[in-house]
């Protein structure tokens, strides 16, 4: 069996922006749904959704048939937890939490096999190597590794040179929520020091010759985004986008001149 290319890793390489969007449902068919949508990602978060290694295996199998590129975001920096990831098939990972140069590197070496890292072995058992089918799979996974590494506290901010220039790092992603609430201002992340801090953060990223990420649900925000810099830009998250959705259905029929109040007698 041919060797699978990660095509994000290669983008994020060129500069080429990546939109995406948050898996939070834990749902495989939800995440089918998505999945031919036109996004360029799709996140499968470990961390703050409902999901375990098989449900997130389910949601890997349903992408596979569509041309979108999974990220799996783990719930935590854990070399165990990682490496599961990855005999999942799992190429690209967001790793949450990273607040130095060594937690970066910790992160880079969970993802590869010896001398280069820490990875552990059992690609017989694995999906990753179609069980052994792909040719060469243990010489060539290092390479097609793509790490991304998540800033979201003023510690990670003070240390962000180091992290993104850390080897093995491909992408630097702000955390606007836990960065808003580290900084002092819980809930908001429009704030403007908040705002501060990750414009220059994105810069600095930049610089670093590395791919800058965020996640926004605000159309504008979002575009302000990426026009700063991000590559891999997420803008939205599937959770919230069926709760507006369905409680903005119920508004309008239940709400002031909804047809459920007798304003709209159309069929």
């Amino acid at each position: 069996m041919e060797f699978p290319l990660n095509t994000f890793k290669r983008a994020l390489a060129a500069g080429d922006q990546q939109l995406g969007l948050w898996l939070g449902l834990a749902s495989p068919y939800a995440a089918e749904v998505l999945a031919g949508a036109g996004f360029d990602w799709l996140l499968i978060d470990g961390e703050h959704a409902p999901n375990t290694v098989p449900s997130i295996l389910a949601q890997l199998q349903a992408l596979a048939a569509y041309p979108v590129q999974p990220v799996v975001r783990a719930s935590w920096n854990d070399t165990v937890q990682i490496k599961q990831l990855l005999d999942l098939g799992v190429q690209t990972l967001l790793v949450p939490m990273v607040q130095d140069a060594a937690e970066a590197a910790a992160a880079v070496a969970a993802t590869r096999y010896p001398p280069e890292g820490v990875r552990g072995v059992g690609s017989a058992m694995a999906r990753a190597s179609r069980w052994n089918r792909v040719d060469g799979y243990l010489g060539r996974a290092n390479s097609e590794m793509c790490v991304l590494v998540q800033v979201e506290t003023r510690a990670g901010l003070e240390h962000l040179d180091e992290i993104a220039a850390t080897e093995g790092v491909d992408g630097v992603f702000i955390g606007p929520a836990d960065l808003a609430a580290d900084m002092g201002h819980l809930g908001n992340p429009g704030h403007a020091e908040v705002q501060s801090a990750i414009a220059g953060a994105i810069a600095r990223i930049r610089r670093a010759g590395k791919g800058a990420g965020i996640l926004s649900a605000d159309v504008a925000q979002s575009r302000k985004y990426m026009a700063l810099g991000t590559t891999f830009t997420a803008v939205g998250v599937d959770a919230t986008m069926l709760a507006r959705a369905a409680e903005s259905l119920a508004a309008q029929f239940k709400g002031q001149g909804g047809a459920g109040a007798g304003g709209d007698k159309t069929y």
